[in-house]
C-alpha cells in the first residue's frame, strides 16, 4: 500500500498542478504566491505555473524540465534557478522582463545564437551557464570563445558563471585568479607537486583580520534592518490579500438565497 501511495505521489509531482502549488506554499490563491521552491521532484511538465503571475523567486533545479513555455507569463520574476534539467531552448524567458538572476547550468543548451533570446532582459545582472562546484555545464560552454561572446552579448551583466566581471571586486578577483594560476603552474615539476619545507609566512597571522569601524557596524545593522522591513511588508501584503479573499467568500455565503416562483 505504501509503495502504491508513493508512486501516486511521484506521478502527481511530474506535472505542476494547483493542488501541488497550494500544498507547497499554503496559499489559497495562485496569484498570491511570491516565492516557490520545487527542487528535485522529477517535474517534467510545468503545468499551471504560469498562473502564479506575481511570482518573484522560483527554484526548479534538479528536475526533468524541457519546455519553458509556461514561464513566459511570469513578468515579475526576478530570480530563476533551472539548473540540472534537460533544457535546450530558453526562448520563452525573453518575456520575463524583471529577471535579474538566472541559473541554467547543467542543461543541454548547445547554440551560442540561442543565448540572444535573453538580450531583451535589460535587468539581467547574474547569469550562470556552468557551475564548477557541482560540475554542471552546457555544450555551449565548450566553445573556445564562449566567455568573450557572452560578455559582448550581455554588456550589462555583473556576474558570469559565479565570477564577477564588472563592478566592485572584479579586478581583485581577476588578479587573485591570475596569481593562483601562476602559483599552481610553478608548484608542479614533471607532474609531481613540489614541496617547499623552508617556506615562511609573508605577514603575521593577524595581518588579514578585518578591523571594523563603528560606521561599518552601523551600516551593516541598517542593511539588515531594511531587509527585515522589506520581508515584513511582503508578509503584510500577503496577509491583507488573504484576509480580503476570506471576507469576500464569507460575505457571499451569508447572502440569503433567493428562489424564483
Amino acid at each position: 500500500m505504501d509503495s502504491k501511495r508513493d508512486k501516486e505521489q511521484d506521478a502527481d509531482c511530474e506535472k505542476i498542478s494547483a493542488a501541488l502549488l497550494k500544498s507547497r506554499t499554503g496559499e489559497f490563491d495562485l496569484e498570491s504566491i511570491l516565492f516557490l521552491k520545487l527542487r528535485g521532484l522529477g517535474i517534467h511538465d510545468l503545468g499551471c505555473i504560469g498562473e502564479c503571475v506575481t511570482l518573484e523567486r522560483l527554484d526548479l533545479s534538479g528536475n526533468n524540465i524541457t519546455n519553458l513555455g509556461p514561464l513566459a507569463s511570469l513578468r515579475h520574476l526576478t530570480s530563476l534557478n533551472l539548473s540540472s534539467n534537460r533544457i535546450s531552448n530558453i526562448e520563452p524567458l525573453r518575456s520575463c522582463e524583471s529577471l535579474q538572476n538566472l541559473n541554467v547550468a547543467g542543461n543541454i543548451i548547445s547554440s551560442i545564437e540561442s543565448l540572444s533570446s535573453l538580450q531583451p532582459l535589460k535587468k539581467l545582472e547574474n547569469i550562470r551557464f556552468k557551475d564548477n562546484t557541482y560540475n554542471y555545464s552546457n555544450p555551449v560552454c565548450r566553445n573556445a570563445s564562449y566567455r568573450t561572446i557572452v560578455l559582448e552579448m550581455f554588456p550589462n551583466i555583473k556576474v558570469l558563471d559565479g565570477e564577477r566581471v564588472v563592478g566592485r571586486g572584479s579586478d581583485l578577483y581577476q588578479l587573485c585568479k591570475d596569481i593562483d594560476d601562476t602559483i599552481k603552474a610553478g608548484s608542479y615539476k614533471n607532474g609531481q607537486l613540489v614541496e617547499h619545507t623552508d617556506c615562511k609566512p609573508w605577514v603575521e597571522d593577524s595581518y588579514w583580520e578585518i578591523k571594523r569601524s563603528n560606521n561599518a557596524i552601523i551600516d551593516e545593522a541598517y542593511k539588515q534592518f531594511n531587509d527585515v522591513l522589506h520581508e515584513c511588508r511582503l508578509l503584510n501584503n500577503r496577509a491583507t490579500h488573504v484576509i480580503s479573499q476570506t471576507e469576500r467568500s464569507m460575505s457571499l455565503k451569508k447572502q440569503p438565497k433567493q428562489f424564483a416562483i
